[in-house]
């Protein structure tokens, strides 16, 4: 289920994005980039869709996935 971003309150979705950015260990290449930075990158990428915020029923979990391995995940879980 898809969670849309405008639907969580400023601080939970910081403290997800941060979450997400912290655990994903990713990388900037060469400059070291700030927390706060990455927190931004990311909220751009969802309020322009590239990012979705997934919510698992089964796993009683959430996470953020781009919007194109989401539809991969679709794809593959309907040709079972």
């Amino acid at each position: 289920m898809i969670i849309p971003y405008t639907d969580i309150s400023d601080d939970t979705l910081n403290n997800l994005i941060e979450y997400f950015v912290l655990r994903e260990g990713t990388d900037y290449g060469e400059q070291e980039v700030e927390l706060p930075q990455k927190v931004a990158m990311v909220k751009r990428q969802l309020k322009s869709g590239e990012v979705l915020i997934v919510y698992s029923e089964l796993h009683e979990s959430i996470n953020l996935i781009s919007k194109q391995q989401f539809m991969q995940q679709q794809y593959e879980e309907q040709a079972l």
